[in-house]
């Protein structure tokens, strides 16, 4: 068995130990679901009330458990047979689970056994609980989760579990979640004063401060950057449009009740949920040959979600998303010229944020269930086929991700791991053969007939909201100096060397620089442990000795400590490592 296998089978197994412990402890409370998930388990409950200082002594319940150990068994039943038991037995979660399954044509199922709790689970598990470690495991927190993640249903007690292989691997998580709260986008935001979510304005909508913005607007520029000289040409679509659009292209029916809905005076309208269906209707605008095509669009456009409110978070999972979105219009046979074009950006991107290491590729397909996906099969083994070479041209580190796909075509999701190991979805390539069907989009070939063209979706990365509240948490707010908001701080020490403060950073400005002057009526030690704190990357306090110097004394961010360094080595330096986007 492989080692991933074998820990999904350990973390299975401690979700039975889990739900064993909270009965022992609990006798009244109701079993729902514990399944796995990336960091452990979980298993959701009715009928129990806990506070988090309950934990530790269901924690303990489980070692003890473990230390019992014993064989883990199975049997199978009859699905009648097992719906009565749990009928009989008041288990309703467990007997609405085997009516479902029971209605989709399932005529058996399976349950496990630890000691005397057995449980309806399809498995697998671990042969025995002496596999377990003991001190593998901990629990980590309470939540409350809707029956089967549906608002209108009853709201149960989730427990947490954080399971690892052993000791070592779960302290490693645990040291990486405290160093994740340190870091958290939303603490990091309202301290250093990048955004601002206001109640009027709305949940999930969140606002620019001016730092904030200018973070925003130099991703935004190097994006454009990285595309400019290869062909591409900047658009813009409205906000909202008819309901047609989105009914042709699927997205009504994809997106559903999300779509947030705008009624005019004469006419109804969407806002729009992605930017793909309006960047159809531009290429549809025009006659084009063979020979036109590629055709490239770059729009950095929002797109809007009626997200749940409970899913919302800061940044990154909001209502108004802004994508760096791209859509290519090319023949059958640009498609891995086309593909290795975006890789090649991607890869410059990421490189440049310090998070190319250790990435991987999901190639996101179909899988076995093809009923909520547009197109046929023919299309889809045509686009999934030129995807996977086109992975396989780029030497990309990818994986087969079934069931993963867009709704309309199959892609090429990165995966990428910020500065404390934590894993990302952001960029993505997404090859299409639907939209243009839906569209009745074509081009004349070179036999001066009509043909489809190939739609490529891309975005680099993902949405600047989302990609902002990340980088946020993987420099820990100590940017690189090209997206630093504030690259040099001026302090004066006091009223008399204002005017020299205000005299250098207007030859800051002249050249480009970033610059602020504190002229508080603070101690000179308050004023630098703020600066330190908003994490500006140098800081320069102007005084006596200072004014006298021909030289400027420069302490850097994460230095208790000054240099001297004249004042043009000192821009050239700035303006250079700005230039190279350098992450020192």
């Amino acid at each position: 068995m492989e080692k991933q296998d074998l820990l999904h089978n350990k973390r299975h197994s401690l979700a039975h130990v889990l739900a064993t412990a909270v009965l022992e402890l609990y006798p009244e409370a109701q079993l729902a679901i514990g399944p796995v998930i990336d960091t452990g388990c979980y298993y959701d409950f009715d009928n129990l009330t806990l506070k988090e200082s309950d934990l530790p002594k269901i924690e303990k319940k489980m070692r003890g458990i473990l230390t019992r150990g014993g064989a883990v068994t199975s049997w199978v039943l009859p699905i009648a047979e097992a719906l009565a038991k749990e009928e009989v037995g008041g288990s309703i979660y467990k007997a609405e689970l085997i009516r479902d399954l029971q209605t989709a044509g399932e005529t058996e199922v399976s349950y496990y056994k630890i000691g005397v709790f057995e449980d309806l689970c399809k498995g697998p598990h671990v042969e025995n609980l002496s596999e377990i470690a003991g001190d593998s495991f901990c629990l980590t927190k309470l939540a409350g989760a809707y029956w089967r993640g549906n608002e209108k249903n009853k709201m149960l007690t989730r427990i947490y579990v954080a399971a690892f292989d052993n000791k070592t691997d779960l302290d490693a998580y645990l040291n990486m979640m405290v160093e994740a709260e340190k870091r958290d986008h939303r603490k990091l935001g309202k301290e250093l004063k990048l955004f601002t979510v206001s109640e009027l304005v709305g949940s999930g909508l969140p606002m620019m401060q001016p730092k904030g913005m200018i973070i925003r607007q130099a991703i935004a520029d190097y994006l454009w950057e990285l595309h400019k000289d290869k062909g591409y040409d900047r658009v813009w679509t409205p906000h909202l449009a008819k309901p047609a659009l989105y009914e042709t292209s699927g997205h009504a029916a994809k997106f559903g009740d999300e779509l947030f809905k705008v009624q005019g005076k004469e006419e109804s309208f969407f806002l729009k949920p992605m930017n793909c269906p309006h960047h159809m209707q531009i290429f549809a605008d025009n006659q084009w040959s063979y020979r036109d095509l590629p055709i490239r669009y770059f729009e950095p456009a929002t797109i809007y979600r009626d997200e749940k409110t409970g899913q919302l978070a800061g940044l990154t999972r909001v209502r108004a998303i802004t994508q760096d979105d791209g859509h290519l219009f090319c023949r059958v046979d640009q498609i891995e010229t086309e593909v290795s074009i975006v890789v090649g950006v991607i890869r410059e991107f990421y490189t440049t944020m310090g998070m190319l290491e250790n990435y991987w590729v999901r190639l996101s397909t179909r899988g076995d269930d093809h009923s909520k996906y547009l197109g046929s099969d023919e299309v889809w083994s045509l686009a999934e086929n030129a995807l996977e070479k086109s992975a396989k041209e780029n030497d990309l580190p990818y994986r087969l991700g079934p069931g993963e796909a867009a709704f309309y075509g199959p892609k090429l999701d990165f995966m990428f791991k910020d500065s404390i190991g934590r894993e990302w979805q952001l960029a993505t390539i997404q090859c299409d053969f639907n939209l243009p069907e839906r569209f009745d989009l074509s081009f004349v070939n070179a036999k001066g007939e009509k043909e489809r063209p190939v739609v490529i979706h891309r975005a680099i990365s993902g949405s600047l909201e989302r990609f902002m509240g990340i980088i946020i948490e993987h420099f820990g707010g100590n940017f690189p100096l090209w997206l630093t908001p504030v690259q040099v701080k001026l302090v004066a020490v006091s009223e008399t060397h204002i005017a020299y403060c205000q005299e250098l950073a207007n030859r800051f400005k002249r050249a480009d620089i970033r610059v602020e002057v504190d002229t508080s009526n603070e101690t000179v030690g308050n004023k630098i442990r703020k600066a330190v704190n908003e994490k500006v990357s140098h800081m320069l306090v102007i005084g006596d000795k200072e004014l006298a110097s021909s030289d400027l004394q420069v302490r850097d961010r994460g230095s208790r400590d000054t240099r001297s360094i004249s004042y043009d080595d000192f821009i050239t330096e700035l303006q250079d490592k700005i230039a190279k986007r350098s992450l020192t």
